[in-house]
Parts: structure tokens; sequence; C-alpha cells
């Protein structure tokens, strides 16, 4: 069993590499969003917390993420789990590290995702999704075979995220570089972080990260 973290700016493919992880090594994701919108239905003391605090419009406190993360991995750890957009600060870093210490588990990996912002400003604003069955394309690297068509289902409704824009991303990446890439140092300092090419091919991505969960 190994825990890890990927690390990386807003379209560095952390999504695509955790799904893979997922179906791959059995590990379990735990997204901060998925966590939050599945509490928020579960009836549970934590979910109508969470709920409360949604319905007010109101942000969710660090306190509450973490209660949510403790209920996961207490339960089934499958082959270990991805901390995916969490920790996003230095002040949940330490109550990560906390919990792991305090759950008697252990954080075996932080994994950075490098990328250039040139050329992910680049495949972000190219990118966009069928809206029918959520197969993702992308302007230049992977146009549908057919003009407006799906090549896996057909559909012809293509979507493309409102925030998927050089503005909107490089104001995400902006929020990344101040809050987030300060714990890039932070693990690195704990000994903990591995880096791999974010903008490679996504085999050979799946492939570096193999590299450093073998190693463990």
């Amino acid at each position: 069993m190994v825990n890890i973290i990927l690390l990386g700016p807003p379209g560095a493919g952390k999504g695509t590499q955790a799904k893979r992880l997922v179906d791959e090594r059995h590990m379990v994701q735990l997204s901060t969003g998925d966590m939050l919108r599945e509490a928020k239905t579960s009836g549970t003391d934590m979910g109508n917390r969470v709920a409360e605090v949604m319905a007010k419009g109101q942000l969710v406190t660090d306190e509450i993420v973490i209660g949510l993360i403790e209920e996961k991995i207490t339960g089934n750890a499958g082959g270990g789990f991805i901390f995916d957009g969490f920790p996003r600060t230095l002040a949940q870093a330490d109550a990560l590290g906390a919990l792991m210490a305090r759950t008697g588990q252990t954080l075996d990996a932080v994994i950075e995702m490098q990328v250039d912002d040139v050329a992910l400003v680049a495949r972000i604003t190219g990118r966009f999704t069928c809206g029918s069955c959520g197969a993702v394309y992308h302007d230049v690297t992977k146009p549908t075979a057919k003009p407006g068509t799906c090549d896996v289902c057909g559909g012809t409704q293509m979507v493309r995220r409102a925030d998927d824009n050089e503005d909107a991303l490089r104001q995400r990446l902006m929020e990344y570089y101040k809050k987030t890439s300060p714990l890039i140092g932070y693990y690195y300092a704990k000994q903990q972080l591995s880096s791999v090419d974010g903008l490679a091919a996504m085999d050979a991505v799946a492939a570096a990260i193999a590299q450093v969960l073998d190693k463990r």
C-alpha cells in the first residue's frame, strides 16, 4: 500500500494520472471536490456540517476537509490513497501530516508534475469534451476524426469549460503559485518530493510515476 500526493498546476494532468493509478493499482483517489459533494448527501454528522456550510455559501474549513479525509483513510485503503487537490497550503500540509501520524498512516511520495506555463496554456485553451460521453479532445493534438462529431459515441455537442481560456487559466496559475507551489519546497525539505515531466505523453508520465512508486 502506497499513499501519495500529486502536485502540479491546473491542467498538468493530475486527474488523468490519478485515474490510471486507480485502474491499474487499485488505489483510492481522494479528490476534495468529490468528497464534499458525496458528504453533502451522506446524512452523516460530518456530511450535515458540509451541507450547512455550503448552503450558506461559506467556504468549507480545513478542519472539515481533514475530518472527511480521516473518514476515508480509516476505511478501506485498497492499494493506497492518492491525495488530489489537497493539500493546497502549508497549513493544510501540516494538518495532513498530523492526521497521517495520528492514524498510523505514512505519506510515501509527493510527485510534482512539472510543466512549462506557455505549453500548459496552449494545452488547456485547445481542450474540449464531448457533451454526451465526456471524451476529451484537443484542437491541435487530438482533434475529432470528423469535425464536430465524437469519435467514441458519435455525439455532436462539444463543450469547452468556461474557464479554459487564457485569462482565466493565468489567474488560476497565479493562485497556484501563490498558495500551493510553496509545498514543493516543503516536501523537498522532508525528502519526500519526486518530479516528473507533466507535459510528456500520458504513457510516459505514467511510466515515470510508476518508477517513483516502485522504489517505495
